[in-house]
């Protein structure tokens, strides 16, 4: 199976060493950071010949940019052929030069969302699904949020099944668009859309537009409303849910599942938990954490996720409000 990007940075960063990774997570976005961090936690599992084929890579590209500043394309193929051979030499200049293009809809990254929305008023939902998926997520939100609710369901719909977009069709699109605004032209084959796209324009609408688009897509497409919906809220998270509803879901999942979550979670999830539960409750979910010994990373998943579920039944009941990092307002 092909290593993901976020893959590869996990397992390259896990051999530097502490103080070279935290150097390198300067230089990382919060999303990024985030993305990286778990895979890093799975960086355990990694093949060795994996990671010997990530530091090859890593290498060759490194090398590979280094011919391109000295002398340009032509001289780093010349360079690398003779080094690599012309197959290998093709291969490692493809992928440079592809995540060197730059984005397609490069100047409607920064538009306006209002400007946007108007600018995309009367166009097909793929167009605008297409560029709603290239642009920032926080403007895709916003225009996603004033779109009338049918099309707020089909633009999301097509998001979140958007698959690999050739490029001919991407310039067919910025070009039937130039006369509106001036676009960036370019397009490799990418996937631009897909479900953590979708998830990381939910995040940024209200309540009201999510539950709105996830109810439609429930009707539309059960299994695609679920995963969009695991992937909207990891257990990571409970950090920001407000201590009494912490209190709640503690009361509503059984001590076996919490015991399994628990074990090798970070030590500002497990304080959340501790710190909300009884002092007797704690000692004794402690104490089987100690002899529990070692367990399957996908049964720890599978028990986290058993409480994320439980917490987003009981917001769907009005018991519990699960906090948007600050977005949502609530009056205690």
């Amino acid at each position: 199976m092909e290593l993901t990007g976020r893959r590869k940075a996990a397992i390259l960063i896990s051999g530097l060493g502490p103080e070279a990774a935290a150097q390198v997570y300067k230089h990382l976005g919060e999303q990024e950071i985030e993305q990286v961090t778990v895979e890093l936690a799975r960086a355990e599992t990694t093949r060795s010949e994996e990671r010997l084929a990530v530091l090859e890579e890593f290498r060759d590209m490194r090398e590979a940019n280094a011919y391109i500043d000295e002398g340009g394309i032509s001289y780093a193929r010349t360079i690398l052929e003779k080094a690599l051979g012309s197959t290998r030499a093709k291969d490692i200049l493809e992928r440079l030069t592809t995540s060197l293009a730059p984005r397609p809809f490069e100047t409607l990254r920064n538009a306006d969302p209002m400007q946007l929305l108007t600018f995309l008023q009367g166009e097909h939902p793929q167009t605008i699904a297409l560029v709603l998926a290239y642009i920032r997520a926080d403007a895709a939100a916003a225009v996603l949020k004033s779109l009338a609710p049918d099309l707020q369901a089909d633009v999301a719909r097509r998001i979140a099944t958007m698959e690999r977009t050739n490029p001919a069709i991407v310039a067919e699109v910025e070009a039937m668009l130039e006369s509106k605004m001036v676009s960036l032209f370019g397009g490799d084959l990418s996937q631009p859309g897909g479900v953590d796209v979708m998830v990381q324009v939910l995040s940024q609408v209200d309540r009201s537009t999510e539950r709105t688009i996830l109810q439609s897509l429930e009707d539309k497409n059960p299994e695609l409303a679920d995963e969009i919906r695991r992937r909207m809220f990891l257990f990571e998270d409970f950090t920001e849910i407000d201590d009494r509803f912490i209190q709640r879901i503690i009361r509503e999942v059984s001590q076996e599942d919490l015991v399994l979550a628990l074990k090798g979670a970070s030590d500002s999830i497990s304080q959340t938990f501790y710190r909300n539960m009884s002092s007797r409750m704690a000692d004794v979910v402690r104490e089987d954490l100690k002899f529990l010994g070692a367990v399957r990373l996908r049964d720890v998943e599978a028990a986290q996720q058993r409480i994320v579920s439980v917490a987003r039944r009981l917001e769907e009941e009005g018991e519990i409000i699960m906090s948007r990092g600050g977005q949502d307002e609530i009056i205690a």
